[in-house]
């Protein structure tokens, strides 16, 4: 960096919306910091610039992290972190400070985001990081948007990004810390509703990988892998490979989230000889994605038998199942979708379900267009789109209540006292049993039937709400507004005018001169 100025650089993982973590988050946001803000930082230190890096989990005062001198602030953030992130950064560029967001906020409402920072990024490569630092430049009335072609070729590994990584793992309020790895970019499925959907399948380099793993051994007797791959094991006998030479003595631990249709049984045993500990695998529905399932054109209770000895079949060799469900697709109908997860769950004691709500973020996959098309997408706030606090797509086959209704149930019954010691007797070792029963009784089990249980009762007594879940308003209702200020709390005051509210058919009417010259 010869003869040019030497920036004093912020980076911000904002892992969390609120600012007062839960048990859950005390102990597992630590453990969730996302690889590519730490990629930054290690480009930005290649460049020769003086970096801070903070991963916040809800405890730390972002008003007085970084330095009064900053010259550049970037903030990686979900949609469910943008209300928080657009208050930072408001904070910082009243002060002179350039801010810019990246991560999949910025992929999936970029017009909405261009209003609150100077910079923008879709795809994310050091080319485009080197741009911006050029650049370097206030653009106080629309952001500049800069996006690279394709996903990078190759990240900075773990060797690299280590003192990244140690000060977001220094803040988990346990021994448990799990080290963020990624050993693909992309997935090979289709799955309309999924930002890695439109992104090509691409496979990092097999020898870096080799050589964090044995970094890794230097620094813990027996470390924990967090896989960040959105579909761990396309390449199977390839990563296996590399894990089995790396770590022969199998101390190393792994989490990954894969397919049905990866995780056949000898792959399984594979899985476990090499120290995998815990496998998500996406089941998402009784009636579609049978490619992912590996089950074909089978349906309803013919699909969750198989899904379901499948599953037995796994947790015979790996201690820790989550499966995924989406509720609420257009292919559901009535109560057999609910009903058919709870047998699942019956069937399947030591499986960890996790529930998603349909929804739509912005223009992260093609579907969107369809749904924005059809009127069909609600206005909630981003702090609500975590795909479980709010469905933010009218369902084709209930109506509000009768969905509601069959969610709680089917919540109540998974987070049963008598599940959760089900699930307990079924799930061999300490670890994984005391994760369930901690993700049972916290936000994510009783904390969400207690929340699920209050919104349908809103349905019925609160009018404003009714109004905007039947789409006869847009008006944000009070209940909403008034829950963002609370979990924002100090922040909250430096939210930009306007920003609670975003136009939720973006994407739509950015594509429709283009269809239109189409046709």
């Amino acid at each position: 960096m010869t003869g040019a100025k030497k920036l004093r650089i912020g980076i911000l993982d904002i892992v969390t919306r609120r600012s007062k973590p839960t048990l859950y988050g005390r102990i597992m946001h630590g453990n969730l910091a996302s690889i590519m803000p730490q990629a930054i930082a290690v480009w930005c230190e290649e460049m020769g610039h003086h970096v801070s890096f903070v991963c916040y989990t809800g405890s730390e005062n972002l008003m007085t992290e970084f330095a009064d001198d900053l010259d550049i602030l970037f903030i990686g953030a979900f949609t469910q972190s943008a209300q928080l992130a657009y208050a930072v950064s408001s904070f910082y560029r009243k002060r002179g400070v350039v801010t810019v967001l990246g991560g999949p906020h910025a992929r999936c409402y970029p017009e909405d985001a261009q209003q609150y920072f100077d910079y923008v990024l879709g795809l994310t490569d050091k080319v485009v990081i080197t741009d911006v630092l050029a650049d370097c430049t206030p653009y106080p009335y629309e952001g500049r948007l800069l996006s690279a072609r394709l996903q990078p070729e190759i990240l900075p590994g773990v060797r690299e990004r280590w003192k990244f990584i140690a000060s977001a793992l220094a803040k988990t309020a346990t021994s448990f810390e799990m080290v963020p790895m990624i050993g693909s970019l992309g997935c090979p499925y289709t799955c309309s509703f999924c930002i890695d959907s439109v992104i090509k399948y691409q496979p990092l380099s097999f020898e870096q990988i080799r050589d964090d793993l044995k970094f890794l051994l230097t620094k813990y007797r027996r470390p924990i892998v967090g896989w960040h791959d959105p579909n761990f094991g396309v390449r199977f006998d390839e990563i296996l490979e590399v894990i089995e030479d790396a770590d022969p003595q199998h101390r190393i631990r792994h989490i990954a989230e894969s397919s049905l249709s990866l995780l056949s049984e000898e792959r399984c045993k594979r899985l476990a000889t090499a120290g995998f500990e815990a496998v998500l695998p996406g089941i998402e529905s009784w009636y579609d994605l049978g490619n992912k399932s590996k089950t074909g054109g089978k349906r309803a209770h013919d699909k969750m038998l198989q899904v379901s000895d499948h599953i037995n079949t796994i947790m015979r060799h790996i201690p820790y199942v989550q499966t995924n469900f989406v509720m609420g697709l257009d292919c559901d109908d009535g109560p057999e979708p609910f009903e058919l997860t709870k047998e699942f769950l019956d069937r399947t004691p030591g499986a960890f379900p996790a529930y998603s709500l349909f929804s739509a973020f912005g223009q992260a996959a093609p579907l969107n267009l369809e749904l924005q098309k059809a009127n069909r997408v609600l206005r909630f706030p981003f702090h609500f789109l975590n795909n479980n606090q709010a469905m933010n797509i009218k369902p084709v086959n209930y109506e509000w209540p009768q969905f509601y209704d069959q969610l709680i149930d089917l919540t109540k019954h998974s987070f049963s006292m008598k599940v959760i010691g089900r699930r307990a007797r079924a799930t061999p070792g300490w670890t994984p049993k005391w994760m369930n029963v901690v993700r049972a009784v916290s936000s994510e089990g009783f904390g969400r039937i207690k929340y699920q249980t209050m919104l349908r009762g809103r349905l019925e007594t609160d009018k404003q709400m009714r109004a905007f879940f039947e789409r006869d308003t847009e008006t944000i209702p009070d209940f909403y507004a008034d829950r963002v200020e609370q979990e924002l709390g100090d922040y909250w005051e430096h939210l930009p005018k306007g920003a609670l509210e975003h136009d939720q058919n973006a994407y739509l009417k950015k594509t429709e001169p283009a269809m239109a010259a189409a046709e």
